[in-house]
């Protein structure tokens, strides 16, 4: 992996965190703090906690507990920091190599890799948003006439996926992914009462901020799902959710967006209960009507 300046600031830290922690760590702590420290970036990247117990001769939950008293939220978090620039630095192609290389042509390898590498991602997503936010992006769904769900890219399928099964609970909303002059138009459809939900993992667009300032004049409310953008746009906005990206590429980028999603989908069905189940049996009602062959006329 090529290192780039926001990859080797990220090593520059980790070697720091473990100097000034070196004395609060147990001695299996040591062993992970020790082998993270000199192994080569892009070892670290393609990791999974599992991997790194292994090479560090301690287990995985000793790896998660190391790089917490080093100052990380989890694994990916660390990924993160490390991979600062790699989709820039590195061609796409390369990429794809450096994954094939990683992971082998195993299957049963292949397989482990991608379930590991998918439950450090949701569980850091897990851990990172609190209750709070939680329960205000909730509110703030609840109340709005209509929900506007924005995801361009990778982020488009938790946009329309959330669009979608919020009208499947009697909620109305609908999905917009242009960009540019093309998404003036959708701006205008944003009414005091309505709510967006932002999907964007870490590139600060700057239909972003358009978004998000035409919501805030209008009275419109604001949930921002995202990994990198929290710190930019937190003060604008009246809830975060924690959606972990991938440095890696070996899960979609979408996967935490979509788990989040679903957190926020269930819990505004327990909010109104009787719509859900009511908006459900028409769904039903007329997927029956269209699946039930009609009689042909004369």
């Amino acid at each position: 992996m090529e290192i780039s300046e926001g990859a080797e600031r990220g090593v520059r830290r980790l070697r720091s965190a473990v100097r000034d922690q070196w004395e609060a760590l147990s001695a299996s702590e040591r062993a992970v703090a020790q082998y993270l420290a000199s192994a080569p970036p892009q070892s670290l990247v393609f990791a999974s906690a599992q991997e790194l117990g292994t090479a560090s001769g301690t287990s995985n939950a000793t790896v998660v507990r190391a790089l917490q008293r080093l100052g990380y939220a989890g694994l990916p978090a660390l990924k993160r920091e490390l991979a600062s620039d790699f989709t820039s630095a590195v061609a796409p192609e390369v990429r794809l190599k450096q994954r094939i290389d990683h992971v082998g042509r195993d299957l049963g390898d292949i397989w482990d890799e991608v379930f590991d590498e998918a439950q450090e991602r949701i569980e850091h997503a897990r851990r990172l948003t609190p209750d709070d936010a939680l329960r205000t992006a909730v509110e703030a769904l609840a109340e709005a006439a209509e929900i506007h769900c924005y995801g361009v890219a990778a982020s488009e399928l938790a946009a329309r996926h959330l669009a979608l099964a919020l009208g499947r609970i009697g909620r109305r909303a609908r999905h917009v992914g242009a960009t540019g002059f093309a998404l003036a138009d959708h701006l205008l459809g944003i009414r005091q009462g309505d709510a967006v939900v932002i999907f964007q993992p870490g590139r600060a667009l700057a239909e972003i901020s358009v978004l998000v300032d035409r919501a805030r004049a209008v009275g419109a409310r604001v949930v921002l799902v995202t990994d990198e953008l929290a710190e930019l746009y937190g003060g604008r906005v009246d809830a975060v959710l924690t959606a972990p990206h991938t440095p890696t590429g070996i899960t979609t980028e979408a996967l935490t967006a979509l788990v989040v999603a679903d957190a926020v989908l269930l819990a505004l069905t327990t909010v109104d209960e009787a719509r859900a189940v009511d908006t459900s049996h028409q769904l039903t009602a007329l997927r029956d009507q269209l699946l039930t062959p009609r009689p042909r006329k004369g």
